[in-house]
C-alpha cells in the first residue's frame, strides 16, 4: 500500500509538472517572414527569454501568419488565445486614433523625430493596451515607407486610378485622398497581387520590398520617406502576472534589449535594402519637388482629420511630439 501511494504521490507530482511546462510554453503569432528583420529580432528576443529563465519560459514564434493571420492577432492576444504576439501597431486606429498617429504622412520621416513620436505616443499607447488587458512589451519602426509603382511617378495625379494596395484604415484615407483605388493586401500576398493586376502600386519599406522580391512585379521605387510606422509586440496581462517574479523580470529586460536591437537593425536596413532594390534593377528615384508638395498637401489634410476626431487627448499627444 506505501509503494502503491509513493507511486501516485510521484505519478501526481509528474502530472503537475507537465501542467507547470506546457503552462510556462508561450505560442507568439508574428505576421512576416522569418527573414524579415522584425521576425528576426523576435526569435533573439525569444532565446535571450529562455536564456535568462534556464528554458523555464520557452516562447515559439510562429512566423508569417502562420497561426493566426495579421488582423487577428490583436484580438487573439487579448482574448487569451494566445499570450503574446507582434501586430502593427496602426491596425488599432480604428480602436483609437492615437494607434495610428504613426503612419500620418510626413509627420515623422526620420529616426530621430520617430524616437520623439514614440516617447509621446507610449504612455497615451499603454493607457489604451490596458483597457483592452493588453501590456507593451516593445515596439520598433520599420525604415521610412517609399512608393512602389509599376511606371514613373512625377506628380499624385500620376496616381490617379491606380489600384493601391493598402493595410490599414490611414493608408485606405491616403489611397481616397490621392485619387488612386485602395485595396486591402497583406504582406505575404503583394507578389501575387501584382502579377495579377490586383494592385499597382503600394507604400512600404524597403525591408518588404526586398523581402516581396518586387522587382519581379515592378519596376519604379521612389524615396518618398513617407512615414516610419512601428509594429507592437504585446502579451496579455493574465499570462504576464501568471509569470514568477524573476520571470516577469526577464521578460522585460528582454524586451527593453529588443528594442534597442530592433531600433539599430531598422536603420541599417533603410539605406543597405533599398541597394539591395537597385541591384535587383529596379529604378530607384529621388521625388519630384511636384510630387512631393502633392503629397504633403494630403498628409496636411489628413492630420487635420486625426486632430480633429482625436480630440484633447490626441491633440495633447501631438503638442507633446511637437514641442
Amino acid at each position: 500500500m506505501f509503494v502503491s501511494r509513493y507511486l501516485g504521490g510521484a505519478v501526481a507530482a509528474l502530472a503537475g509538472l507537465a501542467v507547470q511546462a506546457q503552462a510556462d510554453t508561450w505560442d507568439m503569432p508574428t505576421p512576416y517572414p522569418d527573414a524579415t528583420f522584425h521576425t528576426v529580432n523576435i526569435h533573439q528576443f525569444a532565446e535571450d527569454v529562455a536564456t535568462a529563465t534556464d528554458g523555464g519560459l520557452e516562447i515559439k514564434v510562429h512566423s508569417a501568419g502562420s497561426l493566426f493571420k495579421h488582423p487577428e492577432i490583436s484580438k487573439a492576444v487579448r482574448s487569451g488565445q494566445v499570450p503574446a504576439g507582434e501586430f502593427f501597431l496602426s491596425l488599432l486606429a480604428n480602436d483609437n486614433p492615437a494607434f495610428g498617429i504613426d503612419s500620418m504622412p510626413f509627420l515623422a520621416t526620420n529616426y530621430d523625430e520617430a524616437m520623439r513620436l514614440w516617447a509621446a505616443q507610449k504612455d497615451v499607447i499603454d493607457g489604451l493596451l490596458d483597457d483592452q488587458g493588453l501590456m507593451a512589451l516593445y515596439a520598433v519602426p520599420w525604415p521610412p515607407q517609399g512608393l512602389y509603382t509599376t511606371k514613373e511617378i512625377n506628380s499624385v495625379a500620376d496616381l490617379a486610378g491606380l489600384k493601391f494596395r493598402t493595410y490599414n484604415a490611414t493608408l485606405e484615407e491616403f489611397a481616397n485622398l490621392a485619387g488612386a483605388a485602395p485595396t486591402q493586401v497583406e504582406v505575404p500576398d503583394i507578389p501575387q497581387a501584382f502579377s495579377t493586376g490586383r494592385v499597382e502600386a503600394m507604400i512600404t519599406s524597403p525591408s518588404t520590398g526586398v523581402n516581396s522580391k518586387a522587382w519581379d512585379f515592378l519596376t519604379h521605387y521612389t524615396d518618398i520617406q513617407a512615414w516610419i510606422p512601428k509594429n507592437i509586440v504585446v502579451v496579455n496581462k493574465r499570462a504576464f502576472r501568471r509569470l514568477d517574479d524573476a520571470t516577469q523580470a526577464a521578460v522585460l529586460e528582454a524586451a527593453a534589449a529588443a528594442e534597442q536591437r530592433g531600433w539599430e537593425m531598422s536603420m541599417a536596413e533603410t539605406a543597405a535594402q533599398t541597394a539591395v532594390l537597385a541591384e535587383n534593377g529596379i529604378t530607384v528615384v529621388a521625388p519630384s519637388d511636384e510630387l512631393m508638395t502633392g503629397l504633403r498637401d494630403i498628409g496636411a489634410q489628413m492630420l487635420d482629420n486625426w486632430t480633429a476626431e482625436a480630440g484633447d487627448s490626441g491633440a495633447a499627444l501631438l503638442s507633446a511630439y511637437q514641442q
